[in-house]
């Protein structure tokens, strides 16, 4: 993958002003076919050129997200939390947990910042974290110890120390052998892939410059799952070489199917928050900007969220019309304790 400098500094834009006219991300076709034979060559055979096709399409996919991260659209932080909700809800189930994505928002929208949401809604929170904290900060001993925790790791120092000197190693090394070492390093410190993905998602973040990191692996339902060798190896340093190279497709293919994934929810999040641009100067309700920049900033707001020079009647009343003109969607079904986003 080829490098990119650091993004500038964001300007921010009135809300009132006229919606971006850049063009949605359109993956070209090639690469569309070549990310599902990429991930179809994870599951086959592990000689050197597989794993080349594997890794080419995964940098091209990840190239490709980039570009889009790069724009800094208005509604790039609901996209990074709708897809950490989906990591989120990925990662409760690998964990025996039975909440889905509804139920997450709910557990972390319909409580207080530090009331208990569940071991399933910590998980959602550690995902939360890497979209919203800086890249700079995400690795740093503090932040990875709160991070551990959320996902059900008991407190260990050591073990964090130990984790953050070797992510410090990993950043320095090539794209592939960072990917895979994350890996390495989540499971030798018996956190296993869940966290793996996370750390692997800050370094990717950290590498490109990017201001924000994207929960891309998190929701890849097969990820790392790869398989044993085939045949009997001639030795031990073949077996392990032939599993690393296993590894390896797997979890780059992960990453290529997990970067368009992401995409092709920047263009649907594109065009929703289009809708609601158009539709924001025609909002005569006091603070109708606040509340349009928190559901371009978030997955989804609650109906009784506090906003500064608004009731909670005015609110309700404003969501209501946003609806009625397309603009944002009520997401639980409910009567009550109702949620809207993009």
């Amino acid at each position: 993958m080829i490098l990119r400098p650091k993004p500038s500094p964001h300007h921010h834009v009135p809300l009132a002003a006229v919606p971006s006219t850049v063009p949605f991300t359109t993956v070209p076709a090639w690469l569309r076919r070549a990310v599902p034979d990429a991930q179809s060559l994870a599951g086959k055979g592990v000689g050197l050129n597989a794993l080349e096709d594997v890794a080419l399409a995964a940098g091209a996919a990840i190239g490709a997200l980039d570009a889009v991260v790069r724009r800094q659209e208005r509604w790039a932080g609901a996209w990074r939390q709708r897809l950490a909700l989906s990591a989120g809800a990925v990662t409760a189930k690998q964990a025996g947990r039975v909440e889905d994505e509804g139920a997450l928002r709910d557990a972390v929208l319909l409580t207080r910042p530090g009331d208990d949401v569940g071991p399933a809604g910590g998980m959602l929170l550690g995902w939360r974290r890497l979209a919203t904290w800086p890249v700079e900060d995400l690795l740093s001993e503090k932040n990875l110890a709160a991070m551990l925790e959320e996902f059900g790791h008991a407190p260990n120092d050591e073990a964090v120390s130990d984790l953050a000197d070797e992510l410090g190693r990993l950043s320095a090394g090539g794209m592939v052998g960072m990917l895979t070492g994350t890996f390495m390093a989540a499971e030798r410190h018996g956190f296993g892939r869940a966290v793996g993905a996370w750390l692997a998602d800050a370094l990717l973040a950290q590498r490109l410059g990017w201001a924000h990191a994207m929960p891309l692996l998190g929701a890849e339902a097969a990820l790392g799952a790869s398989a044993r060798p085939r045949r009997a190896a001639a030795s031990s340093v073949a077996t392990s070489t032939e599993t690393d190279r296993e590894r390896a497709k797997s979890l780059l293919a992960a990453q290529a199917g997990a970067a368009l994934r992401a995409i092709d929810l920047s263009a649907e999040f594109g065009r929703r928050a289009e809708k609601l641009l158009a539709v924001a100067p025609k909002l005569r309700a006091k603070a109708a900007d606040a509340v349009v920049d928190k559901l371009l900033s978030d997955d989804a707001i609650v109906a009784s969220e506090k906003v500064a020079g608004m009731s909670g009647r005015g609110l309700r009343r404003l969501f209501d019309r946003l609806v009625e003109l397309g603009a944002v969607r009520e997401l639980s079904g409910r009567p009550t304790f109702r949620i809207y986003g993009l």
